[in-house]
C-alpha cells in the first residue's frame, strides 16, 4: 500500500493504473475506521482493480459548535487497517492541500440538502458536496462507495454526480451494525457504557417499524409512531421522519413508493443517525 499526501503524487500514481486500463474504486472517509468503512473497501476490491481510500476530516462540513476539534483520529491505526484490508492507495491530504489559501468556490447541493440533517446542520451538505466533488476530481475514480447509514449524504452525492455529469458510478453499501443492532459509527466511541445501552433504542425503533411494514402496514403516521415508542430512552430526538426515497420529502400515506425511515437523536452529548429502507415488493 502507498500512503500519499499530495494531489500531484496521487495523480501520477493513478495515471499508471489507468494506462494499464485498471478500474479504480474509491472510498472517501474521515478516518477512525471501523467495519463499516472496511465493508466499503471490500466492495471496492470485489469490483475494481485498484482501491483508494481517503482520510480527511473535512472542516467545511462542521458547524461552529460541532466536534471538529475532538473528532476521533488515529491515523496509524487507520493506516494498518487499510493495509491489512488490501487498499492500494491511502490518500491523506492536509487541510491546506484540499483548501489552499484564498479558496472560495463551493458546491450548492440544492433541495436534497434541506430536510433531515440539512435542517439542523446549516451548511453541512454544502461542505460535504464541495469536498466530495474535490476528492472526485483528485482521484478520478470509476466507482465510489458510500455507506447507507448516511442515506441523505448518498442522495446528495448521487444528485451532484448526475447534475455535474461526473463519469462516476455511485454504489451504496448496506449499513454495517454491531451484533446488537447499533449502526457502526466513528462517534460511537463518545458513548459511555450506559449511553451505549440506551442508544440501542434507535435501531430497535427502526427495526420495529420495518417489521410492521413487512407485515403490510402502509400508513406513514402509524409507522413513525411505532418507531417513536422505542425512542424514549434517547436524551433528545432531533428528527424521526419517513421520507420518499428519491425526493427526501415527507412520504405520502399510504406508502406506494420506496421510502426511508430516518432518525437523528442525541444520547448524552453524542449525535447519532440511522435509517431503514422500506422497499415495496416488486409487482
Amino acid at each position: 500500500m502507498q500512503t500519499i499526501t499530495t494531489v500531484a503524487e496521487l495523480r501520477r500514481t493513478l495515471a499508471k493504473a489507468r494506462s494499464a486500463d485498471k478500474r479504480v474504486g474509491f472510498a472517501p472517509t474521515m478516518g477512525y475506521l471501523h467495519d463499516g468503512h472496511l465493508a466499503l473497501v471490500a466492495a471496492s476490491r470485489a469490483q475494481c482493480d485498484v482501491t483508494v481510500v481517503s482520510i480527511f476530516v473535512n472542516p467545511t462540513q462542521f458547524g461552529p459548535n460541532e466536534d471538529l476539534s475532538t473528532y476521533p483520529r488515529d491515523f496509524l491505526r487507520d493506516e494498518k487497517l487499510c493495509r491489512d484490508a488490501g487498499v492500494a492507495i491511502l490518500f491523506a491530504p492536509d487541510a491546506q492541500e484540499v483548501y489552499p489559501t484564498q479558496f472560495e468556490t463551493f458546491v450548492d447541493p440544492g433541495e436534497l440538502a434541506k430536510p433531515l440533517c440539512g435542517a439542523f446542520r446549516p451548511g453541512h451538505f454544502r461542505g460535504v458536496a464541495t469536498v466530495v466533488c474535490k476528492l472526485f476530481n483528485m482521484v478520478q475514480p470509476d466507482v465510489v462507495f458510500f455507506g447507507q447509514k448516511d442515506f441523505q449524504q448518498c442522495a446528495v452525492v448521487r444528485r451532484m454526480t448526475n447534475d455535474l455529469n461526473l463519469p462516476i458510478e455511485i454504489v451504496t453499501v448496506p449499513t454495517v451494525r454491531e451484533p446488537d443492532g447499533l449502526a457502526m459509527s466513528s462517534r460511537n466511541r463518545y458513548l459511555s457504557e450506559e449511553e451505549r445501552r440506551r442508544a440501542l433504542a434507535i435501531s430497535r425503533g427502526l427495526f420495529a417499524a420495518a417489521d410492521e411494514f413487512r407485515s403490510g402496514e402502509r400508513n406513514v403516521e402509524k409507522l413513525v409512531a411505532i418507531a417513536s415508542r422505542h425512542l424514549k430512552t434517547v436524551d433528545r430526538l432531533q428528527y424521526l421522519e419517513l421520507v420518499d426515497g428519491d425526493t427526501l420529502k415527507t412520504a405520502d400515506s399510504p406508502l406506494r413508493r420506496p421510502a426511508v425511515l430516518c432518525v437523528a437523536a442525541y444520547v448524552g452529548s453524542t449525535r447519532l443517525i440511522d435509517n431503514v429502507i422500506l422497499a415495496l415488493p416488486t409487482p
